[in-house]
């Protein structure tokens, strides 16, 4: 009997005056989330909300009572639940209170030890095996296509000149009335740690801080840390951070 462990903190950060972030749990049918909301006033939280209580509900609605797995039918939920998310947020942002609002969106699927991450925009996935720590998600952002067609380099990702492209993003829950996600399937192991987390905390930290301050034994502890260090290195977005551990036995 496998099982779960879940901590999860968000921040407003040092600069920004509201929260845009918006994380989920649902421990009873093995999803999780973050989204990084966008838009004017109040606009981007209410996205962010949004897209993550749909996806939710929608996902919790699909619940496969069925007596075999496949990964296809897997996909295909946590698919539904993305799109669902998509034609909510996208519907509400027609409207002139929240214009063309939107949303990021990164969600860990469990069952059994599949793991299916879903995203779409930059806010990230990293899973910690023996290996290490390894980022499964590819940002849909500006700065990662330039990286991908080979216009620039991964190290001058930072430079001072594309800084204005930091959080332009090429992909969003709510852009358009379609959204294409992107799946990643991972076989869990025992002791195998998920964070899933917006790009207020990868703007400053990557896998070799990850090492440093996440106790795969402290995930609430380890998201404080996280958070901490995302403020002391600047901390102008908000941060939001999501770790999961799961364990092949029943939670201790």
């Amino acid at each position: 009997m496998s099982s779960i462990q879940v901590a999860a903190l968000t921040d407003v950060g040092r600069v920004r005056t509201n929260n845009e972030d918006t994380f989920g749990i649902d421990s009873e049918h093995g999803l999780y989330l973050v989204c990084d909301g966008m838009g004017g006033a109040a606009a981007g939280e209410v996205a962010s909300g949004m897209a993550c209580s749909t996806a939710m509900e929608s996902f919790a609605v699909q619940a496969d009572h069925s007596e075999g797995f496949t990964l296809s039918a897997f996909e295909d939920r946590l698919s539904a639940s993305i799109r669902a998310a998509n034609a909510a947020v996208y519907r509400a942002g027609r409207g002139d209170e929240h214009h063309n609002m939107g949303t990021t969106l990164v969600a860990a699927a469990i069952a059994g030890n599949t793991l299916l991450i879903g995203n779409v925009g930059d806010s990230r996935a990293y899973v910690l095996q023996q290996e290490g720590w390894g980022q499964v998600t590819s940002d849909h952002s500006y700065i990662n296509e330039l990286i991908r067609t080979g216009s620039i380099r991964a190290e001058d990702a930072n430079a001072p000149e594309l800084a204005r492209f930091a959080s332009t993003i090429t992909r969003a829950i709510g852009a358009a009335e379609e959204v294409h996600p992107e799946f990643f399937p991972v076989d869990l192991s025992d002791g195998d740690t998920v964070l899933l987390c917006s790009d207020g905390l990868t703007r400053y930290l990557d896998s070799p801080e990850f090492n440093i301050l996440i106790d795969t034994s402290d995930l609430e502890s380890s998201c404080q840390r996280l958070i901490d260090s995302a403020k002391e290195s600047g901390g102008i977005d908000n941060i939001t951070c999501l770790l999961l551990r799961y364990s092949e036995g029943p939670a201790r």
